[in-house]
């Protein structure tokens, strides 16, 4: 399914206690300009600011960084160095993964990337979607779509995942593709907008 054809989260009632944090996670429409969230980011850019530096380090060494700033990072598991990202926290990798060079991950909500995933560099994985209302967007809000990348996935450079795609295990994703619907597990996915090919005849 086209991320673009999911149903867009309704405005906040008068009377939710929750915070724009919390909605935010939630992948409802939340404020980012929050002072809670502005910290939060601050806070992840000075700790980007020494991970980035970080080049010359042991992939080991890369690692102890990594689990400082993003929400889970299994063993074995690196990113080279420069990445971005909006928060960390959100993110969770699974055991052997490898993000190459300047790859971005916006994660306003969570972005699940599973065992010996492999992505390629300048590749963008984005959960940030705004309202397709201009009144709504006219307020300020904004929202996430989680993003879901399974096990033993490879993804080209400088392909671009949008919000709310699932990639399921084993998928093959072509360089410079743009993934805006769902790729099934153990399919081949190239383009713009990515389209799935037929799988080669036996023999």
């Amino acid at each position: 399914m086209s991320s673009s054809a999911r149903r867009e989260p309704g405005l906040p009632a008068a009377d939710d206690p929750r915070s724009e944090m919390q909605r935010m996670r939630a992948g409802e429409l939340y404020r980012a300009s929050d002072p809670a969230i502005q910290a939060a980011e601050r806070a992840c850019f000075a700790w980007l600011a020494r991970f980035n530096a970080s080049l010359p380090l042991a992939r080991a060494e890369r690692r102890v960084l990594l689990a400082e700033g993003l929400g889970t990072v299994g063993e074995r598991t690196g990113i080279r160095p420069p990445f971005h990202c909006d928060y960390g926290f959100n993110i969770h990798l699974g055991t052997g993964v490898f993000l190459n060079f300047d790859c971005v991950i916006l994660d306003v909500v969570a972005v699940h990337i599973g065992d010996g995933t492999e992505i390629g560099p300048g590749t963008h994985i984005y959960t940030a979607e705004h309202p397709r209302d201009p009144e709504v967007r006219r307020l300020g809000l904004e929202y996430g779509r989680p993003v879901s990348i399974g096990r033993n996935v490879w993804i080209g450079g400088k392909a671009i995942i949008l919000p709310g795609i699932t990639i399921g295990d084993d998928a093959v994703i072509g360089a410079g593709a743009v993934v805006t619907r769902d790729i099934p597990a153990g399919a081949t996915a190239v383009g713009n907008p990515a389209r799935i090919l037929a799988p080669r005849p036996a023999g």
